[in-house]
């Protein structure tokens, strides 16, 4: 095993063309080459393992419940199945990709739109925050692991087995993990979601025998014709945009992949592109800033804004530093969700009367962007669950009512779940009054300085007699990388039996097949969406 930081990891300088570097690096990290192969440790796998079964069992239960984008758009890639006719590229070896609850091979970006869309309507499955202060690179963008779609349509397509479909979502969310690290796209207003559509479109290339330079085509021209912005998410109450926004751009990033191995030349060098989002922002990284116009290193003027750094071997992964929800709830209030459960825990009087009434004021006080986003004022008076999932406010106003009425304080006794987010939870008329008595305040330099190493939220509780509770500042609540206390492996089981009953009457067999998925052979990918998901009515 390699043990130096040359074997472990490949550096892509800023003054060298890093959509090419990073086509390459996905090429040989997929590769059978001993020399420049990826080789996670185990635990990298298994943690990745973890992320990928969350995400799909979100995105089983929700389109269980009929959520209305999910079961349109796994409706819409029904009309593409493919036929013999279809166009087959690289080296796959069957024609399509399958979406949740069918075996009907359909085209592959419209199957990744789909389950891309299920797995993220939630918001509940796992969140990186672009922090790594060994390397200095703090930008701090925030994405979740919505593109592992991309990997099981990859190995659909090639015959591919298991071990090879979780090695490629490590290298997916490596570059799209590293990325955030290095550039925050919300400063400048820009969707998250690009830098998952670049991963996506380098790892789907790497897994369909893309040559590199028909991988950096595809990475530029997802940026330079296809870069969301944050309008997606704002707004009193947001849509169905908000959701679907990982999949439509995974769904362009395929499309590019399968026109530049048709031949189509998108732009070259995106990342150094004065024009770029990159450049345009930023400029060229701060070491080439002072270059003379006039030097013979007039070149590195054209550098782009960061260093990339992607590993290659051992542990020192991004998903290593990614972060689980348990439950459902915007990941920016899961310091108070813990503090809430601390104080509980603490004052358990609090809870005596289901009404509430022991409890006078609740005050929150946290970081930017959490104040910001989930503590935007239009957010005090949810009216779609897009919206309510997003509001500080309702969201411990929930997890307390819930609290209230079982008289217990527990992650998993509290589990917030969809129906805490249904037509009839966001107007019960208990949650509402609890809102009324929620005061959120942003904490400033003290608190803004520890996001995103943390998430650092504290919360005081006034009861009845004016004794305040205190819960001190939390950084690291369960589900959080950096989080040592909680029993997150039974946490987790919970949540995905609470979440695969909703589709399943027996959701253990559904939660096994996407376990161990380094166990499971070519066959066994190539059906793996091969069930029947039982809906509900009466969610939305």
């Amino acid at each position: 095993m390699p043990t130096t930081a040359a074997e472990t990891h490949v550096k892509l300088p800023a003054d060298t063309n890093q959509a090419l570097g990073i086509a390459q690096y996905a090429i040989d990290f997929l590769s059978d080459d001993p020399a420049t192969r990826g080789e996670p440790d185990a635990s990298v796998l298994e943690k990745t393992n973890m992320f990928f079964t969350d995400a799909v069992l979100c995105g089983l239960s929700a389109l269980a419940l009929k959520t209305n984008a999910p079961t349109i758009l796994r409706d819409e890639a029904l009309q593409y199945p493919v036929t013999d006719a279809t166009h087959r590229l690289g080296k796959a070896t069957q024609r399509g990709a399958t979406v949740f609850g069918s075996n009907v091979q359909v085209q592959p970006e419209k199957a990744i739109l789909a389950n891309g869309s299920a797995v993220r309507e939630w918001d509940s499955n796992g969140t990186n925050f672009g922090y790594n202060p060994q390397l200095g690179h703090t930008a701090g963008e925030f994405g979740h692991n919505d593109f592992y779609g991309v990997c099981i349509a990859g190995a659909q397509l090639t015959g591919r087995d298991g071990a090879y479909a979780l090695k490629s979502m490590v290298c997916l969310d490596e570059i799209r993990g590293r990325l955030a690290e290095v550039f925050s796209l919300k400063t400048y207003k820009v969707d998250h979601v690009v830098h998952g559509a670049i991963a996506s479109a380098a790892v789907y290339g790497a897994m369909l025998g893309a040559k590199p330079e028909q991988i950096e085509s595809a990475i530029g021209m997802v940026v330079a014709h296809y870069i969301p912005f944050r309008a997606i998410r704002a707004g009193k109450q947001l849509s169905d945009s908000k959701g679907a926004s990982a999949g439509i751009s995974t769904e362009v990033a395929i499309m590019a992949v399968r026109r530049s191995m048709s031949g189509f030349l998108g732009p070259r060098d995106i990342f150094r592109n004065p024009e770029a989002i990159f450049r345009i922002f930023e400029g060229p990284g701060q070491m080439f800033k002072a270059v003379n116009a006039t030097s013979a290193n007039t070149e590195k003027k054209d550098a782009s804004p960061f260093e990339l750094v992607l590993g290659r071997a051992g542990d020192d992964f991004a998903v290593m530093g990614m972060h689980f929800k348990l439950g459902l709830y915007e990941h920016q209030s899961a310091g108070a969700l813990q503090a809430l459960i601390d104080l509980l825990n603490k004052a358990p009087h609090l809870l005596d009367d289901e009404t509430g009434s022991k409890i006078k004021s609740i005050k929150i006080t946290a970081y930017e962007p959490a104040f910001g986003i989930i503590g935007d004022p239009a957010k005090r008076n949810p009216t779609t669950r897009q919206s309510a999932d997003h509001s500080m406010v309702y969201i411990v106003a929930t997890l307390l009512r819930k609290a209230l009425s079982s008289q217990k304080a527990g992650w998993k006794e509290l589990m917030l779940e969809p129906y805490d987010y249904s037509p009839d939870a966001i107007i019960n008329q208990r949650t509402r009054s609890l809102m009324e008595k929620i005061e959120f305040f942003h904490g400033g330099e003290d608190y803004d300085k520890r996001y995103p190493d943390g998430i650092p939220t504290s919360l005081i509780i006034e009861d009845t007699d004016g004794t305040e509770f205190d819960s001190g500042m939390v950084m690291y609540p369960a589900g959080h990388a950096r989080n040592t206390e909680a029993d997150l492996k039974d946490i987790l089981a919970f949540k995905f039996n609470l979440l695969g009953k909703l589709a399943f009457e027996h959701p253990e067999p559904i939660v096994a097949r996407f376990e161990n998925l380094g166990d499971k052979s070519a066959d066994d990918i190539a059906s793996i969406h091969d069930f029947e998901i039982q809906t509900r009515d009466g969610f939305e």
